[in-house]
């Protein structure tokens, strides 16, 4: 039911949410009612041993789950925030919606192949600021983390990677979700506050592999050829050192980043990045 539209921001056109079906719901009730959740019944999963098939040597990505930011869209950026302290009643209703939902989704996809055959699933939610947490560690606690762990049993005991994906400064919260399960983290967003290479790869890197790093708030968009050589280089020998690092950009690749940019990123890469 959320509705899209293109909007041009003049360095690329983006489909915006601009209709939020539950915007105007004030009960749990008024919810169920009125709105049709979707079922992983709606769904046809017998062709995945056929994209698979063939594609061996790739890593295969499937599953997972990032409901609050489905939540936001349905609810509303603003309104979806003021939820989780005026409303926590229909935050935890629609979560279990959408988090069940996804569960019984990535369950199929899992059942479709061999155990293990599934490398990675996708277990996102975006929790950082530039400067901090979106939302307070109390909130974490009680919304996102439990509901996220049950899908990390789910993708270990299928024998996938745990792919957690928050943008931002989220140091403060990695020892929680490193026991809950995580086994990558993405898209290490250095420059923000508290996410240091060094820190991180000290702190952490014996549980985590990291993924991504490239920054493209400078770097990518802005920086020089050169820059972008150095600082590949960097990330190489600051969170790869012995390994558990996947070269990448800490967000998809925009419009205003130049080419020469992305393709010495991967140059760079690809000539430096080999361990004797």
């Amino acid at each position: 039911g959320c509705r899209l539209q293109a909007v041009d921001y003049g360095t690329g056109v983006y489909n915006e949410v601009v209709s939020h079906p539950l915007a105007a719901y004030e009960t749990v009730d008024e919810i169920a009612a009125h709105y049709t959740w979707p079922t992983a019944d709606w769904y046809d999963f017998s062709g995945i041993p056929g994209q698979v098939s063939g594609r061996e040597q790739y890593p295969v990505r499937g599953g997972g789950s990032e409901p609050f930011l489905t939540y936001k869209s349905l609810r509303g950026m603003e309104q979806a925030y003021i939820d989780l302290y005026e409303h926590p009643e229909i935050v935890h209703y629609c979560l279990d919606q959408l988090f069940d939902f996804r569960y019984e989704f990535t369950r199929r996809i899992y059942e479709q192949l061999p155990h293990g055959a599934v490398h990675i699933s996708y277990i996102a939610e975006d929790l950082g600021s530039q400067e901090s947490l979106l939302i307070s560690p109390s909130a974490i606690d009680t919304f996102i983390l439990p509901r996220m762990k049950r899908m990390m049993d789910l993708a270990h005991q299928a024998g996938a990677y745990v792919f957690f994906h928050s943008d931002g400064a989220v140091r403060s919260i990695l020892p929680a979700f490193i026991e809950a399960g995580i086994d990558v983290l993405d898209p290490v967003q250095w420059r923000c506050q508290g996410m240091e290479r060094e820190g991180l790869k000290r702190d952490f890197g014996e549980q985590l592999v990291f993924h991504g790093a490239m920054d493209n708030q400078y770097t990518l968009a802005f920086g020089s050829v050169d820059e972008v050589r150095q600082e590949t280089i960097d990330n190489i020998d600051i969170l790869g050192a012995g390994g558990g690092y996947i070269l990448g950009p800490c967000h998809n690749m925009q419009a205003v980043n130049p080419v020469e940019n992305v393709i010495a990123m991967y140059e760079t890469g690809y000539e430096y990045g080999w361990y004797s």
